[in-house]
C-alpha cells in the first residue's frame, strides 16, 4: 500500500487548514526576508552619516512590526499545520486499530503484541512528524531557499553565483544518503517492535519472574533487546552523523566565500556596506533551508519507513470475511450441526479436527470431553467463526456459518473461554462489557447465578472494585465467575462454555452448573469440561480424541460402552469419595 495513498484522504479532508497554514508560513518567510532590507537601509544611512536619531527609532519600529507579524502568522501556521498532523495521527491510529480488530484469529497467532503496539505508537508518531514539521521544512527548503537566493541575486548576481557553487555537493550528498537512511530507519523500527514485546512480556509476567527468582535472567534478556535497539540506532547515527556535518561544511564554505569575495566588492565600492551586511544576513537565512533540506529528508525517510510498516498491516487481508449477501439467522435457540468438519491450525502438521460430524437441535445441550489436545476448544472456536474449517461445514439452523452475517452470528453467541480475560477496570465494567444500559436487578441476578455475590460484597467497593491488569486482584476462580456472570447477563441464542468450572471448588461449581442447566432450555448450549459431572446432564455428549469423535451418546449410554468416558467417570468418582473421607 503506497504511503501517499494512506495520507491522501486526510490531506483532502483538511486541505483548507493546510492551505491556510502554508500561506501563513510563506508570509512568515517573506517577513523574514524584509528584515535584512531594513538593516541594509539603516547601515547605509549610518555609514553615510545622513541619519537622525529619530530615523533609527523608525527602523527599529519596522523590525518590531515585522516581528509582531511573524509571531501572529507563525501561530497560525503552527495551529493549522501541526494541528493537521495531529488529526492525521488520530485518524491513522483509529484506522489501524479498526483494521486490526477486523483481522481474524490466525493473524494474532503469528503476530506479536509488542509489534502491534510499536505500530500504533512509535510508527504513527513518525508519520505525524513527517506530515507536520516535515511539511514545514519542505516549504522552507523550497520557498525560503529560492526566495533568499533571489534577494541575494538582487544585491549581487556574481556573489550569489559564487555562494551557490557548493550547493551541488549538498544535492549529491543527499542522494547518496537517502537510500541508506530509509533502510536504517526500517531496521530501527523493527528493533523497537522487538524491544516493546520483550518489555511488555516481562511486565505482564512479573509475578512469575519473581516466583521463579529469574529477575537477573529476564533483565539480561531485556538488556539484549535494548542493546540490539541501541546498536541499530548507532548504525543510523553513523549515517546521519555524516549527513548533517556535510551540510554544515558546505554552508560554512559559502560563508567563507561571502567574507572574501563580498568583502572585496564592498572595499571596491561594487556593493555598499549595507548590501554586504544584508547579504550576510540572507546567507544566514539560507542556512536554514539548506539544513531544512537535510531535516526534511530525515523526517520523510522516518515517516516513509513507518508508513511502509503501517501499510503492510492495512494491506493484510481478512481471513474471515462477511459474505456479500448474508443469510439471516432467527432469534432464539438455534440448531447446530458439524458436517464432516476438518481443521488444522496454520503451520501445524496434524489436524486439530478430523471429519467431525454431529447435529444438535435448538434448545438442546452438547457436552464435549476427552483428553487434552483432543480438539474441544477448537470446535468451540469454529462456531463464532474465529476460524473457518478447512473442509466440511458448520451450520447454525441449517445456515452455513460462512454464509451468515458475521455481526449477527457473534451477537447470537455468548462464550466463556477457558482462560477468562478481564480488563483493568471495575468488576461492574467487566460484567457489563459491551452493554451500556443494564438494570441493577439484572446485574444482581447474573452475579448471584455465577456465585459471585458474596465475593463482591466482601470487597470494600463492591461491584465498583478495581480488578487491576487482567484481573490481578482476583483469584483464578473469581475471574472465572466474573466471566460467567458476563455470560449470564448477556444471554444469547447459543452459549459456549470452555471448562467453565475448572477453577472452582466442587460445591461452588455445582451451584454454578445448576444455574447453567436451569437456563439451558432457553438457549442451545455447548459445554467443554474435564470434570465429567459438569456434562452428565447434557442431552448429547461427544468424546474427542486426536481431533476425531471417539465416542458419543448420553451419559448412561457412554457408561455402558466402557470406553474413555466410562473409565474417566469411575476414576473421578473414586477421587471424590477419597476427598470426602
Amino acid at each position: 500500500m503506497n504511503g501517499f495513498s494512506l495520507l491522501k484522504p486526510y490531506f483532502r479532508e483538511h486541505k483548507a487548514l493546510i492551505l491556510i497554514g502554508l500561506a501563513s508560513l510563506i508570509v512568515v518567510d517573506v517577513l523574514q526576508l524584509l528584515i535584512p532590507r531594513v538593516i541594509k537601509s539603516a547601515v547605509d544611512d549610518i555609514t553615510a552619516f545622513r541619519i537622525e536619531p529619530g530615523a533609527l527609532v523608525i527602523y527599529a519600529l519596522y523590525i518590531v512590526g515585522i516581528a509582531l507579524g511573524m509571531g501572529l502568522f507563525r501561530y497560525l501556521w503552527r495551529r493549522c499545520l501541526l494541528g493537521t498532523s495531529r488529526r492525521v495521527e488520530e485518524g491513522l491510529r483509529n484506522r489501524l486499530h479498526s483494521h486490526i480488530q477486523s483481522l481474524s484469529a490466525p493473524y494474532f497467532d503469528r503476530t506479536e503484541t509488542g509489534d502491534l503496539m510499536a505500530h500504533a505508537t512509535n510508527d504513527i508518531q513518525q508519520v505525524r512528524q513527517a506530515t507536520g514539521m516535515g511539511l514545514v521544512a519542505l516549504n522552507d527548503a523550497v520557498f525560503l531557499g529560492l526566495a533568499t537566493a533571489g534577494f541575494m541575486a538582487w544585491i549581487s548576481p556574481r556573489l550569489t553565483l559564487l555562494v551557490l557553487l557548493p550547493m551541488p555537493g549538498i544535492v549529491l550528498g543527499t542522494l547518496f544518503f537517502t537510500r541508506r537512511l530509509h533502510s536504517r530507519y526500517q531496521e530501527v523500527q523493527r528493533s523497537f517492535s522487538g524491544l516493546t514485546e520483550v518489555v511488555r512480556e516481562r511486565f505482564a509476567g512479573m509475578r512469575i519472574v519473581k516466583a521463579y527468582n529469574l529477575e537477573e535472567a529476564e533483565a539480561a534478556r531485556v538488556d539484549r533487546a535494548s542493546s540490539d535497539y541501541f546498536q541499530r540506532n548507532m548504525h543510523l547515527v553513523r549515517t546521519t552523523g555524516l549527513f548533517f556535518p556535510m551540510m554544515l561544511f558546505f554552508t560554512n564554505l559559502s560563508l567563507a566565500v561571502v567574507l572574501y569575495a563580498g568583502g572585496r566588492q564592498t572595499i571596491t565600492g561594487t556593493i555598499t556596506a549595507g548590501d554586504f551586511v544584508a547579504f550576510v544576513n540572507y546567507l544566514g537565512l539560507l542556512t536554514w533551508p539548506m539544513m531544512a533540506m537535510g531535516w526534511v529528508i530525515n523526517l520523510i525517510q522516518r515517516g516513509r519507513a513507518s508508513l511502509d510498516r503501517i501499510g503492510s498491516i492495512l494491506a493484510t487481508p481478512r481471513d474471515i470475511r462477511n459474505p456479500e449477501k448474508p443469510r439471516p439467522l432467527p432469534e432464539g435457540p438455534l440448531s447446530l450441526a458439524f458436517d464432516s468438519v476438518s481443521f488444522a491450525y496454520p503451520g501445524a502438521q496434524e489436524q486439530a479436527l478430523n471429519q467431525v460430524s454431529f447435529s444438535l437441535g435448538p434448545g438442546r445441550s452438547l457436552g464435549l470431553v476427552g483428553p487434552p489436545g483432543g480438539g474441544k476448544s477448537t470446535l468451540l472456536n469454529l462456531l463464532p467463526r474465529l476460524y473457518d474449517p478447512d473442509s466440511g461445514a458448520v451450520r447454525l439452523h441449517g445456515v452455513d456459518a460462512r454464509e451468515a452475517d458475521l455481526g449477527q452470528l457473534r451477537r447470537l453467541i455468548t462464550g466463556v473461554p477457558q482462560d477468562p480475560f478481564l480488563f483493568s477496570g471495575t468488576i461492574r465494567e467487566n460484567i457489563t462489557f459491551g452493554q451500556e444500559e443494564v438494570s441493577e436487578e439484572h446485574l444482581e441476578q447474573a452475579v448471584r447465578k455465577a456465585q459471585l455475590w458474596d465475593t463482591v460484597h466482601s470487597l470494600r467497593d463492591g461491584l465498583d472494585s478495581l480488578v487491576g491488569e487482567r484481573g490481578v486482584i482476583l483469584s483464578g476462580g473469581q475471574k472465572q465467575r466474573v466471566a460467567l456472570a458476563r455470560a449470564f447477563l448477556r444471554g444469547g441464542s447459543v452459549l459456549l462454555l470452555d471448562d467453565p468450572v475448572s477453577q472452582l471448588d466442587s460445591q461452588t461449581g455445582s451451584a454454578v452448573l445448576e444455574a447453567l442447566w436451569r437456563e439451558a432450555a432457553e438457549r442451545t448450549t455447548v459445554i467443554v469440561s474435564h470434570r465429567l459431572a459438569a456434562v452428565r446432564s447434557a442431552d448429547h455428549i461427544l468424546v474427542l480424541d486426536n481431533g476425531a469423535v471417539a465416542e458419543e451418546g448420553t451419559h448412561d449410554q457412554l457408561l455402558r460402552m466402557e470406553g474413555y468416558y466410562s473409565r474417566t467417570w469411575q476414576l473421578q468418582q473414586l477421587e471424590e469419595e477419597i476427598h470426602a473421607l
